[in-house]
């Protein structure tokens, strides 16, 4: 069952051309069996993962090379047809998928590894790759890639680039913002912009990849991308532990920051109602319980006598002070893929407890929880679950409400007092999931109105006719 959002939000369908036979003619002839029209099989590409929107495309196109999409692009552009990029369609904001019968251009084919150099560890691939393949070859080389998240079995590094994804080690690799080096983008009319540098440093004019990366496919649409990886850590260890009030996972973090420094790798906490759903809805279980928040720290480093030593030190500490109650560490490969798991797949757990209303929110790291708990109060009985979850180390928190099924008036009670609540402690609505469809009307309370303009500006200077990825990001300008 998908609840159709574009009804609550009352979008009009723009006056883009419809579909003609002489269009699919035209592309049947430019890429013979790359062109797909069954319904059937446009089904899933036509709703997104979480089953919360759904699109009616009635065209997907699946390029290989840059020169092909500037083709479709620039034919596209000229017919007036709307364009929906789609990568791996694992977004959680409505993005990756069409709001009407907008054509899909799928970067599922275009999964070639360029060259990677192994002295500066510059990686450049066609944007199709999927995030887990390009780590799996990095790492035969000695490297790994500079993000990981929960969907990398299935999204593609185009995606991400494009949403400016965050995941579990932004705390250790910083934002897409600072790895990605460069990019290949076909703008609107169909023209490449070939930015592909492999330069750590360069100074020349205005940095206009930025401009790309995290504008969700309505700037541009990237093809291939150039990345700084970083070297495979030689040891890695993973604690996880209880703690039994919020203020203790906060003095935590401070604790693990000052004293395990340069080898902290990541910094997560979830309540014990997300550590309840993982273990019901996908039978994990933990070897930490009866705890009401549970924080995951992982370190990696060069030297795992001297990591294990800080570790241990730092694990002292916070036992000895009564900060953590409980815990277990993880030294082998197997035992860190399974308490990594408790925290990966909380999403996964989520959608098994009916349907999830998904908040992604940066606040001060002092206020993270308050707004689950204030939610909690507002909302009682008339929600299922209040979750929250999330990257401690970034201020980054996923409040996740579910219900057996959707309801409008539940989603009254949500909107906009979340946004508001977020507003009033100078937070962001969308950290790092986007806007995508089902924020963009949400944007001013994250944003001054002279940003958005400015940026709505940007959006008709490269993209005059709109065509891509229309009703996405940004409000409608006035």
């Amino acid at each position: 069952e998908v609840t159709l959002t574009r009804e609550r939000y009352r979008v009009p369908r723009l006056p883009f051309s419809r579909l003609s036979d002489s269009d699919l003619a035209f592309f049947e002839r430019m890429m013979p069996g790359r062109v797909v029209t069954d319904p059937e099989e446009l089904k899933p590409f036509n709703v997104d993962w979480l089953k919360s929107v759904q699109g009616c495309s009635k065209l997907m196109l699946k390029p290989q090379t840059t020169a092909e999409v500037s083709q479709i692009l620039r034919y596209c552009y000229e017919r007036n047809l709307a364009v929906n990029p789609q990568g791996g369609n694992t977004g959680l904001v409505g993005g990756s998928v069409p709001v009407f019968d907008e054509i899909i251009l799928s970067t599922f084919l275009m999964n070639q590894i360029i060259s990677f150099d192994k002295v500066s560890g510059i990686l450049v691939c066609q944007a199709g790759c999927i995030l887990e393949k390009l780590n799996e070859y990095l790492e035969e080389q000695g490297f790994v890639m500079p993000l990981d998240l929960g969907a990398k079995g299935s999204c593609h590094i185009g995606g991400n680039v494009a949403t400016n994804a965050g995941g579990l080690q932004l705390l250790r690799y910083g934002s897409l913002r600072g790895t990605v080096l460069g990019l290949e983008v076909v703008l609107a009319d169909g023209s490449a912009l070939d930015c592909l540098t492999s330069l750590r440093k360069d100074n020349t004019g205005y940095d206009l990849k930025q401009l790309f990366i995290g504008s969700e496919g309505t700037l541009g649409v990237i093809t291939a991308v150039s990345i700084l990886c970083p070297q495979k850590p030689q040891a890695v260890n993973l604690a996880f532990l209880g703690c039994q009030n919020f203020s203790k996972v906060l003095e935590t973090f401070t604790t693990c920051r000052a004293m395990l420094g340069e080898i902290l790798s990541a910094c997560e906490f979830m309540d014990e109602k997300c550590m309840e759903l993982v273990e019901r809805h996908l039978k994990l279980s933990s070897p930490v319980t009866g705890s009401p928040f549970y924080v995951l720290i992982e370190t990696s480093g060069s030297n795992s006598t001297h990591d294990k030593e800080k570790l241990n030190n730092f694990l002292e500490q916070v036992m000895t002070s009564g900060l953590v109650t409980d815990g277990t560490v993880a030294t082998d490969d197997k035992k860190i893929k399974t308490l990594w798991s408790l925290r990966e797949r909380i999403t996964e757990a989520l959608t098994h407890d009916g349907y999830v209303y998904k908040y992604d929110i940066s606040l001060p790291v002092g206020k993270l929880y308050d707004l689950v708990t204030d939610m909690r109060a507002r909302l009682g009985q008339s929600a299922k679950n209040v979750v929250g979850y999330g990257h401690l180390g970034d201020g980054n928190l996923h409040l996740n409400i579910t219900t057996e099924s959707y309801s409008h008036s539940l989603l009254d009670a949500i909107e906009p007092f979340v946004y508001e609540w977020t507003a009033r402690y100078k937070g962001s609505i969308s950290a790092e999931h986007g806007l995508g469809f089902k924020k963009k009307q949400f944007i001013q309370y994250s944003k001054p109105s002279e940003a958005v303009v400015l940026m709505q500006r940007f959006k008709a200077m490269l993209d005059p006719k709109g065509i891509l990825n229309p009703y996405k990001v940004l409000p409608a300008s006035s």
